[in-house]
């Protein structure tokens, strides 16, 4: 395919890590854009980029950008997305990619309005070690999928200002973690959960900081999830099905699950992908969207898994005043 033209909006720490990813997968980066022109500037240096702006609308009207990745905070994603789109750019946009179902409904739609792909850079989606998993779930192999089991902690500084606990930038245990917790159980689950049961603690500005999830769909496949801002946990899950389980560690960049037959007590390890490849995975994933022209399955996930976080918050009673 040709060679895409991408932009850099919000050059922090994980776009540093994308720009040397999009050099190595056939892409080319036109253009990067920050609030502080001399941020922007440093940034080209660094990664050879000819164009530096100094804001973000000069980047999403240069007419030589195909596409625009997004990496500021999740707060900025609805308005960064939709200007995409309305200057004609794909968005690869970072997690979550907005902070509700509401501001979602209206990408999508403008996305399709523009035949224009939208993608979530949501590990989950991309790292191949999911892929071979989910096929032998889906073989039938294990049986019938009866539960998932997830926990997923981080100990965070209990800071009131910090992006983790401030609700004016969307803070909270949910669309911080609990984005890759639901994507995952999203992706095995054969159908988006209808009955969805949660308990929250709440940190002392409102947002949540410990969440228990209980999922159920229409296939009765069920999904246990806990969370925490407040402790480290293991960040590992189970898949279990009636003739077997797969059990998967350090879930979020995993290159190894390991799948036991409980008919036979037989052991298989599967081994995918590379750690620090997990961005390529990504790039190459968005390269193939915009080729085939097709409506991807991720974004369906992603407003799927969006659907049952506004679900949660609502149970919780957590909202954002900007909402």
């Amino acid at each position: 395919m040709n060679q895409l033209n991408w932009g850099i909006l919000g050059p922090g720490t994980i776009a540093r890590e994308f720009a040397v990813a999009i050099k190595e997968v056939n892409g080319r980066i036109a253009a990067v854009g920050a609030r502080k022109p001399e941020k922007a500037q440093k940034f080209a240096e660094d990664y050879q980029i000819e164009k530096a702006y100094g804001s973000y609308d000069e980047l999403l009207k240069d007419e030589a950008v195909d596409i625009v990745y997004i990496a500021t905070p999740h707060t900025f994603h609805h308005e960064y997305i939709m200007e995409s789109l309305k200057n004609n750019k794909h968005v690869f946009c970072e997690k979550s990619i907005t902070v509700n179902s509401s501001q979602l409904k209206e990408i999508v739609e403008l996305a399709k309005e523009k035949k224009l792909v939208v993608a979530e850079a949501m590990t989950i989606y991309h790292m191949p070690v999911y892929k071979k998993a989910r096929e032998i779930l889906q073989s039938g192999e294990l049986g019938k999928l009866r539960m998932i089991q997830l926990t997923h902690g981080s100990l965070k500084e209990p800071d009131p200002t910090n992006r983790f606990f401030n609700p004016a930038l969307a803070g909270g245990a949910m669309l911080d973690i609990g984005t890759y917790a639901l994507s995952l159980s999203r992706y095995f689950m054969s159908n988006q959960p209808q009955e969805v049961s949660a308990t929250v603690k709440q940190f002392e500005t409102g947002v949540d900081e410990q969440v228990g999830i209980l999922l159920k769909n229409q296939s009765d496949e069920m999904a246990v999830i806990t969370l925490t801002l407040r402790a480290v946990m293991p960040k590992d899950v189970v898949i279990a099905g009636e003739k077997g389980f797969i059990t998967i560690e350090d879930y979020q960049r995993a290159t190894k699950a390991t799948v036991t037959y409980t008919e036979d007590n037989r052991v298989e390890v599967i081994e995918a992908g590379d750690k620090e490849k997990a961005f390529h995975y990504e790039v190459e994933a968005m390269n193939n969207y915009i080729a085939n022209k097709a409506d991807n399955e991720t974004l369906t996930l992603s407003v799927d898994v969006m659907a049952l976080m506004d679900e949660v918050r609502r149970q919780a009673g957590v909202t954002y005043s900007f909402e």
